[in-house]
């Protein structure tokens, strides 16, 4: 008896603390992906407090006097679908805007541009289909909602509910539509960025510029796989099957979560890259710095704009 009350009693102690909560004031959660995106946002969080959460920063504040929490939710599909659960469990949140860099799918955007999707979609949910004599045949049949195939990829979506709605299968989730309302009313007439000051890759002393002012464009989807994707034959399949403007590696996995969870999601991605549409090499690393500071300005903008 004695062994195994103290075998309880450390067990109880050791345990780690799950979903101990950290701050009880609802808050918009400010999203980002990698360092670039958070410094275009940071300075801009009133009353920091900084928050470590497996070795993920956090910071409760304000931000154009709404309560918010910034975060950087790491690249790509796990550490999005991860990251964003942990916000949600640890803390009072609202809603999740999301501000970063994309690649651009659709022919008509370009670098600079601010993209607002309607929905977005994890286009390597797939099955890799064998081949056989008569071409590729997948392991299960989608149903009439799948995209269209690239070569042996057969998209299968994901299945997922919530506490009101049961389990189905979905290709796309919707961003949240009184967000998006929000969207169409406050950011279309906003300015944009052009040139990068003092950019490497310009004349001495320079800036490098983007050859017309970026605009800002709101719907259409989205699509998110945990790739780098710079290819351009795989890129015109996005566009054509998925119907995509833009692609990431961790909108549509926070999109899953937010639904998951209930709460209201939308996501502002500004183009850093063409997705292997560029001339004559990726230009994320040129331009990274302009599409970060282009998404931030429309989401600090729009978070001013959110209702307390």
């Amino acid at each position: 008896m004695i062994r195994f009350f103290t075998f309880a009693f450390l067990s109880f102690f050791a345990a780690p603390a799950f979903a101990q909560k950290l701050d009880d004031t609802p808050r918009t959660v400010v999203m980002t992906a990698y360092r670039p995106e958070w410094n275009a946002l940071v300075a801009h969080v009133e009353q920091p407090q900084e928050h470590k959460i497996n070795g993920m920063t956090l910071l409760t504040g304000t931000m154009s006097g709404k309560p918010v929490i910034l975060m950087m939710s790491g690249v790509s599909i796990v550490n999005a679908a991860m990251n964003s659960q942990i916000v949600i469990d640890r803390f009072a949140v609202k809603r999740i805007v999301f501000s970063g860099i994309a690649g651009g799918v659709d022919p008509a955007l370009s670098i600079g541009d601010v993209i607002v999707a309607d929905s977005w979609g994890q286009y390597l949910e797939a099955s890799f289909a064998r081949r056989t004599r008569t071409g590729y045949v997948p392991p299960e049949n989608a149903g009439p909602d799948a995209p269209a195939n690239w070569n042996f990829i057969f998209p299968r979506g994901t299945t997922v509910g919530n506490e009101t709605t049961p389990a189905r299968r979905f290709f796309r989730f919707a961003v949240d539509p009184a967000l998006l309302d929000i969207a169409r009313k406050v950011v279309p007439a906003l300015k944009l960025e052009r040139c990068v000051p003092h950019h490497p890759e310009a004349l001495p002393g320079s800036a490098l510029c983007l050859p017309k002012s970026p605009k800002i464009v709101i719907g259409g989807t989205g699509v998110s796989a945990g790739i780098f994707a710079d290819n351009a034959a795989f890129r015109q399949y996005l566009r054509k099957a998925w119907g995509a403007r833009l692609l990431d590696m961790e909108s549509a996995a926070v999109a899953q979560v937010a639904y998951a969870n209930r709460v209201p999601a939308i996501f502002f991605r500004s183009l850093s890259d063409l997705a292997g549409g560029d001339a004559t090499k990726n230009m994320e690393d040129t331009f990274e710095h302009l599409a970060s500071v282009n998404s931030a300005h429309v989401v600090r903008a729009y978070v001013a704009a959110l209702p307390d």
